[in-house]
């Protein structure tokens, strides 16, 4: 998926760091799930016995193993039950895993040790960069800007984005809505695709968390 920008792209422009994360996780479309694989993987994953697997999710072991070997469809309710007995949810049995993992994916990254980003109006900080081919980029901003005429015109990109103030106040300005003036614990959610900037209104630059669906 190419992310879409108004003029060229430079090191400084502030969006480039959305082409990076696409550039690096490209998606892959799954094939169609077994779900009696599925089932079998999530439970093997887990290192239970189709007895263990059966009683944590309050079903008797041969419907367990008939919906394993795709001898039987499971109602809903079986589904809701198996869902509660792995500790997931019921979307999440008909989800393929990602990059074949079986197991969900965790990425730790300490204050001060994501991915350093600097641009001339933000300098961001990529978060859980160890993880390749995510659904959504997470980073911590300094905001140095204070007016708009320090962009080269409005950010734009493919898909939806979470903004949250850690420190200072910013201004969010959009394409199509009314300046907001926000301050620390406020947030923000809305279409990127949508012309976007932000700037700082403190004495010092202001922080920010940002989340940008990468799907």
């Amino acid at each position: 998926m190419r992310a879409v920008y108004d003029g060229p792209m430079t090191k400084n422009d502030p969006s480039s760091i959305i082409q990076i994360a696409r550039d690096n996780g490209n998606s892959e479309d799954g094939l169609p799930l077994n779900l009696g694989l599925r089932v079998r993987e999530l439970r093997k994953a887990r290192n239970w016995t189709l007895e263990q697997a059966a009683s944590q999710a309050g079903l008797a072991r041969s419907t367990l193993s008939k919906i394993e070997n795709g001898q039987m469809s499971p109602t809903y309710d079986a589904l809701k039950k198996l869902a509660i007995g792995l500790e997931i949810s019921v979307p999440q049995l008909f989800t393929p895993p990602v990059n074949n993992q079986i197991n969900g994916r965790l990425a730790h990254t300490k204050a001060g040790e994501g991915q350093s980003h600097v641009t001339a109006t933000y300098e961001h900080e990529l978060l859980a960069n160890s993880l390749s081919k995510k659904r959504m980029l997470p980073y911590r901003a300094v905001v140095h800007a204070r007016s708009m005429e320090e962009f080269d015109g409005w950010v734009r990109h493919d898909g939806e984005e979470f903004l949250y103030v850690l420190t200072g106040v910013v201004k969010l300005y959009t394409e199509f809505y009314e300046p907001i003036e926000m301050r620390r614990g406020d947030s923000a959610y809305y279409d990127a695709s949508m012309g976007h900037n932000v700037v700082t209104q403190s004495a010092e630059d202001a922080t920010i968390l940002w989340v940008t669906s990468l799907g």
